[in-house]
């Protein structure tokens, strides 16, 4: 029992420190983790796993030639 009021209270004051975190931002939200709004990660051109998807599957796409099937 008492472990998972320790677990219960850590919880709690994680909770706490990311609510007054965002209170005191002068936007009042959390930065974003996607990749594609790292300047870092734009600067070599990386994107997240499922836009490079997109991207390939357009290149490849663009390369059948339906005519010839």
């Amino acid at each position: 029992m008492r472990e998972i009021l320790l677990a219960i209270g850590v919880v709690t004051a994680a909770m706490l420190l990311l609510c007054v975190g965002v209170i005191l931002r002068k936007d009042h939200s959390f930065r974003s983790q996607h990749i594609h709004e790292n300047k870092k990660m734009k600067e070599d051109k990386i994107h997240c796993a499922i836009s490079e998807d997109k991207l390939e599957q357009r290149k490849k796409n663009k390369q059948i030639d339906v005519d010839n099937l």
